[in-house]
């Protein structure tokens, strides 16, 4: 309404017998939630809101209106965690007639006042924090494509950051924390930062950190990113610290920082036996759990993170960092990774006794995955960013697949790496409370799209992890040669990292970095394109089932082994790569060789084999899971 150049909103409120609260949005900066996609239709349940399109016309350029290429920030954290913050903005147009520059901020956080770099106030849009909250800026001018504005916007607010006791704060505004554009991961910015924070306390941030020192009661910081980043975040407490520094050949070196709190929050404090804690009322002690001291735990992080970062830099090639911080937070149940600023849950940092205790099944393939997982999103979702919701999926299943490289590498046997796919199989094929497995709910690149009241709202997590890892596992299974190993898919991930360093990369990207080093075994159509997998896994919900039949038996010549395999289920058209391997009486199990097979189809094959170095025990199809299917 404010543009010069408007560029045809519309927004119909409808309502409906079916969907009573129906919204029909056509945005060309981005519909709400999913852009940059420009057309949206939204429901509102008592659930929340469930998008049921999201699209753009062919002929649309889905390009934002401004993006943000440098911010300033100057925060102070006080002791009950209140948080007031003055951010200098520095945004470039990126179509003609950018009037407003909606920015995102947590609904706590109230501004009061908005300049231009001059002084010149400037009026801006922020409803009660239990309304619409969402805060936009109305520019001095509108700005044409190319032109450039800074904006200084003063705010406040609580509940940003939570004081939980014993000097454990939790960053719940972890992306909201300051104005942004918005974009996901995949806006890029440089950032130049300030903190204050009470003396007693250590605030870690994304960044170099150029300055520290103490003046009274408050220690400031201040921290710079050499490079842009999508996205900067902190971390506050009173931590013990525990280093490392890996080196490589090309004389690059990546310090590792570990990064705990000594003392349990106050939500803690009734459990475990510390002592000396003024918490415990008349010297009383918890239940027979022992002390709560995560600091016992910072070697065993520290060392599955140089771990992780050695074996990724190896798989992927390095990341625009030189340092990794990891660090406790609050949170018991997710972990996050910002650029150089690992958050991992506070139960993490239990033994298992103490695990055990609060329910929290200390084998469960989680906890032995979490630190892997978010130190791999140095990689996937820092260095290399997704811009849109139907990209993210590379960002958690790539996380997810390098994890599972960790098992495989760091375990004397292949038990945490087997279970670790077959528990990602039962995810994708086990009904939830809604009775719909998450593989037939729909693809990955349909992201948060896919909970609903309908399906469950655990279905994305359900989906986009455990599938999007599988993808790639698959790629790298059907890549993987006896005379070469790992080194095409090791060749191509490089490829790929290098190629879309501190930038947006989309599905069809990916898919012509894997079509680009597509080797002859994954060529299953014979014109080196990939389009049979992208449509069947990556687009498609197809889930082959497979009965398989097989074995050897020994003769003058050495073996002959019989085997058949069936696929059901799936289209005429759908055609696969499966591998038989061979299990031998000294318990070595090498893979023989696929079967290509298309459409509902039985495969009868018999092969003469050499003499083995020890007998034939088992004749068996996808040891190390390698294709996503199903067995009847």
């Amino acid at each position: 309404m404010l543009s010069p150049a408007p560029g045809g909103y519309f927004l119909a409120a409808l309502r409906g017998t079916k969907d009573r609260h129906l919204f029909l949005t056509v945005d060309p900066h981005g519909a709400p939630k999913v852009a940059p996609e420009q057309v949206s239709l939204v429901t509102f349940t008592s659930w929340g809101e469930e998008f049921l399109t999201a699209f753009s016309p062919a002929d649309a350029s889905g390009q934002e209106a401004f993006r943000i290429d440098h911010e300033e920030l100057d925060t102070t954290i006080e002791k009950n965690g209140f948080l007031t913050g003055i951010a200098t903005v520095h945004l470039i147009a990126r179509q003609n007639g950018v009037a407003v520059a909606p920015l995102v901020l947590y609904p706590t956080l109230r501004v009061s006042r908005a300049v231009t770099d001059s002084g010149q106030p400037l009026d801006f849009v922020q409803e009660k924090k239990d309304q619409d909250a969402d805060f936009g800026v109305v520019l001095a001018k509108p700005l044409a494509q190319g032109e450039a504005a800074t904006i200084r916007i003063e705010y406040a607010g609580k509940d940003v950051v939570k004081n939980e006791g014993g000097q454990n704060y939790y960053p719940v505004a972890r992306q909201s924390w300051y104005p942004s554009a918005g974009s996901e991961l995949g806006d890029y910015s440089t950032y130049q930062m300030t903190f204050h924070v009470p003396r007693d306390l250590q605030l870690i941030a994304t960044g170099t950190k150029t300055s520290d020192k103490t003046d009274g009661k408050t220690t400031t910081t201040e921290w710079k990113t050499d490079v842009p980043l999508p996205v900067v975040g902190f971390n506050l407490g009173e931590f013990k610290e525990k280093d490392g520094t890996l080196k490589w050949k090309t004389g690059q070196t990546l310090a590792i920082e570990a990064y705990a709190n000594p003392t349990p929050p106050d939500e803690f404090a009734s459990l475990f036996a510390n002592q000396s804690d003024p918490r415990m009322a008349g010297g009383e002690t918890g239940p027979a759990l022992g002390g709560f001291y995560p600091p016992k735990m910072l070697p065993l992080e520290l060392g599955q993170a140089q771990v992780a970062a050695e074996l990724y830099s190896r798989y992927y090639g390095p990341i625009p960092f030189d340092r990794i911080a990891i660090t406790q937070q609050f949170a018991c149940n997710y972990g996050q990774s910002w650029p150089m600023l690992v958050y991992l849950p506070i139960c993490g940092f239990l033994d298992q006794t103490q695990q055990h205790f609060l329910g929290l099944e200390p084998e469960d393939m989680y906890w032995k995955t979490v630190t892997p997982h978010e130190v791999a999103h140095q990689w996937w979702g820092q260095t290399v960013g997704f811009g849109s919701y139907r990209d993210q999926w590379m960002s958690e299943g790539f996380a997810d697949a390098s994890a599972a490289i960790f098992l495989q590498a760091t375990r004397p046997k292949p038990d945490d790496y087997l279970d670790f796919w077959k528990q990602q199989q039962q995810i994708l094929t086990r009904k939830n409370e809604m009775g719909f497995r998450p593989i037939d709910v729909g693809p990955v690149t349909m992201g948060f799209r896919l909970s609903s009241n309908k399906t469950g709202w655990s279905v994305y997590q359900d989906l986009v992890y455990p599938k999007g890892a599988f993808i790639l596992h698959m790629i790298r299974m059907m890549m993987w040669s006896r005379k070469d190993g790992d080194q095409p898919y090791i060749d191509m991930m490089h490829d790929f990292l290098s190629t879309y360093r501190l930038k947006v990369a989309t599905t069809e990207d990916f898919r012509a970095m894997v079509e680009k080093h597509m080797t002859p075994a994954t060529d299953l159509e014979g014109n080196h394109r990939m389009d049979w997998f992208f449509r069947e896994y990556v687009y498609g919900t197809d889930l082959p089932v497979y009965h398989f039949e097989g074995n050897a038996t020994p003769d003058e010549n050495g073996w002959k082994l019989h085997v058949l395999l069936k696929q059901s289920g799936v289209e005429p058209s759908f055609v696969n790569s499966v591998p038989i391997y061979l299990r031998l009486a000294s318990g070595n199990v090498f893979r023989l060789g696929s079967f290509r097979i298309t459409g509902s189809h039985t495969e009868e094959q018999t092969i003469q084999l050499p003499k083995m170095p020890s007998g034939i025990k088992e004749v068996l199809i996808n040891y190390n899971y390698d294709v996503l299917c199903a067995y009847d």
